[in-house]
């Protein structure tokens, strides 16, 4: 790695996030607030970069044509993948863009497809099924006594959900197949819904991503950070993986994933048990303000995520998402 390829690396995952044409504006000042914390962060311009990027000053056959290894090439297609779907199946614009793209990085079309296909079902999970469950933690809340006599959802047991989808998002990103990342937005959404569901709400998936990205935490902007925050802290040290998906710094992405979604579920929990009240601005800096402390947490949790990740089943998990 070195600073050109992290550049068109970050290039193509910008390009994938404009591709269809369309993003509210929420969604360009997530993307352009991810590039001023990744251009703090690595002392590198990268606001410049999404600059460039929204006004077409730069070109994808250039950014393609700097990725000189085929691990890098791999990677950047799975990236751009991972951003397409991130905020649902793809749009004819970003399929025509991921063809492209996949021409450009002279790989092989059937491969390609297979890709593409394995993030669709992903991003067509069914938003209304089960979280897949982890051992007791003896270190998370127990059940409340009085849960049996208190109106309301068991507040300790919604907790106990909201950890264990953390420490699982936190464990996908030790893993080094692109799918596991894939994965975390569906959990994510899965989580919301159960939260709303166990307090009296039937959500669909519109209004999940208007809830997402209310709070800050857009779809598509997510996962370009997933990746920018990797690329800054060191993740793409190393290419290892048939996949060839980097891993190096591994903490950097899975602290992140834990952090995003244990803020996420608390900010449901305390919206959806207040009668959905709540406005955009006390939303998001509740949300800001959960990710600190989700980051003390997830120190404490890592022996959790670690195991986890160490005995997790990839293929069973995503088969169990698709329903």
């Amino acid at each position: 790695m070195n600073p050109d390829h992290t550049r068109a690396l970050l290039t193509i995952a910008l390009m994938a996030a404009f591709a269809d044409g369309h993003q509210d504006a929420r969604e360009r000042e997530h993307v352009r607030r991810i590039a001023e914390s990744l251009s703090s962060a690595a002392g590198a311009d990268f606001i410049t970069l999404y600059q460039d990027v929204l006004l077409r000053r730069v070109k994808l056959e250039d950014a393609a044509a700097a990725l000189d290894a085929p691990e890098l090439r791999q990677l950047a297609f799975e990236t751009a993948v991972g951003v397409c779907d991130a905020d649902g199946h793809h749009s004819a614009d970003e399929t025509a863009f991921l063809e492209r793209l996949a021409a450009l990085l002279g790989l092989d079309a059937g491969r390609a497809h297979a890709l593409v296909d394995e993030a669709d079902a992903l991003a067509d999970a069914p938003v209304d099924g089960a979280l897949p469950p982890l051992p007791a933690d003896p270190a998370a809340p127990p059940p409340a006594a009085s849960a049996a006599t208190t109106p309301g959802p068991d507040q300790a047991e919604l907790d106990r959900m909201i950890l264990n989808a953390s420490i699982l998002n936190g464990a996908l990103e030790l893993l080094p197949q692109s799918l596991a990342s894939w994965a975390i937005i569906p959990l994510q959404t899965r989580l919301v819904y159960r939260v709303g569901k166990a307090h009296g709400f039937e959500l669909d998936r519109g209004h999940i991503t208007d809830f997402l990205a209310t709070i800050g935490v857009g779809l598509t902007s997510q996962y370009v950070e997933q990746f920018g925050r990797k690329l800054v802290g060191g993740l793409l040290g190393k290419v290892l993986g048939k996949t060839g998906r980097a891993l190096g710094s591994a903490a950097t992405g899975s602290a992140f994933s834990f952090a995003t979604t244990w803020a996420l579920g608390q900010v449901a929990k305390r919206y959806y048990s207040g009668g959905r009240k709540l406005d955009s601005a006390a939303l998001k800096q509740m949300f800001a303000g959960l990710t600190d402390e989700a980051r003390g947490l997830q120190s404490r949790y890592q022996p959790q995520i670690a195991e986890r990740a160490r005995t997790l089943d990839l293929k069973q998990l995503t088969a169990q998402l698709r329903g």
